[in-house]
């Protein structure tokens, strides 16, 4: 069950509009590094979630609620950034996507026009649950495994590349007002990346929750290579040296080394086509 406020979670002003710009604002709300991704994410792992502790269940679905908040800030910035734009702004936007217009080979005035015509006839200069390209989310990376240790990895490396994203666009823009914003949305991503690795520290940190799932006995795992960095070098050229090639292994189980990687296998040799498969007749000798 879920209560709504009609105040926004956080200001949200834009001085200059901006159709180019709430193009952009679109990657947020619905791009794979965006809002509506991380949400929905959170979302169902606290649906499914099990174990004898609620808190978990609970805490994701507090920050699941919040990012709710998030999609509706950055739409609503989307909707002022395309209200009472002046024509030649919109104009001017008509020459974005150089790009993309060169990488598809269509006309760049086709790809901006594109998406501010998109704006215009489908949503009324308003937000749509797509990204900058006008690609509709279809919730294809959405994690939520069930096993809540992996869970909060996925977690820290969606509010990771999210925070990149904002990033990016907090410096794309002078408008005080958006920039203003992801001042906000940049301090939120700092928490929510702290707060799933905190979560993974009460499971134990690295060294108890890994490897993930933890539940599994690695007795029943080829232990010989569990803790190996394979090299793949054909001239037998050792890797550059790290911390994933030599000493205590993170969970504390084993210590690493670097193998070098050849073939253990024999070469593969399959049994002769079908007579029922369509080959060709030399295929099923």
């Amino acid at each position: 069950m879920y209560f709504h406020d009609k105040r926004l979670q956080y200001p949200v002003r834009v001085e200059s509009p901006d159709p180019v710009y709430a193009r952009m604002l679109q990657q947020a709300i619905g791009g794979i590094e965006g809002e509506i991704r991380v949400c929905m994410q959170y979302f169902f792992q606290a649906w499914g979630s099990r174990g004898p502790s609620t808190k978990y269940r609970d805490m994701l679905l507090h920050t699941a609620t919040e990012e709710l908040g998030h999609i509706e800030m950055l739409a609503t910035a989307v909707a002022m950034n395309l209200e009472n734009a002046p024509t030649k702004v919109q104009e001017a936007g008509a020459a974005d996507a150089i790009v993309g217009a060169v990488m598809g080979g269509e006309n760049p005035r086709h790809i901006a026009e594109g998406m501010l015509h998109r704006h215009i006839l489908s949503t009324g200069m308003a937000a749509f649950p797509a990204n900058c390209e006008g690609v509709p989310f279809d919730m294809s990376h959405i994690y939520a495994s069930g096993n809540l240790a992996a869970d909060m990895y996925c977690n820290v490396a969606a509010e990771s590349t999210g925070r990149v994203l904002a990033v990016r666009l907090q410096t794309a823009t002078n408008d005080p007002g958006m920039r203003d914003m992801w001042s906000f949305l940049i301090a939120r991503d700092t928490m929510h990346q702290q707060q799933w690795l905190a979560v993974i520290e009460e499971l134990g940190g690295h060294a108890g929750a890994l490897p993930i799932p933890n539940s599994f006995p690695q007795s029943e795992e080829n232990g010989k290579f569990s803790y190996n960095f394979f090299a793949t070098a054909r001239d037998g050229t050792p890797p550059p040296a790290g911390r994933w090639t030599d000493g205590p292994s993170l969970d504390g189980k084993g210590a690493y080394s670097v193998v070098q990687n050849e073939p253990m296998g024999e070469e593969p040799v399959l049994g002769p086509a079908r007579p029922d498969s369509g080959a060709q007749t030399e295929q099923m000798g």
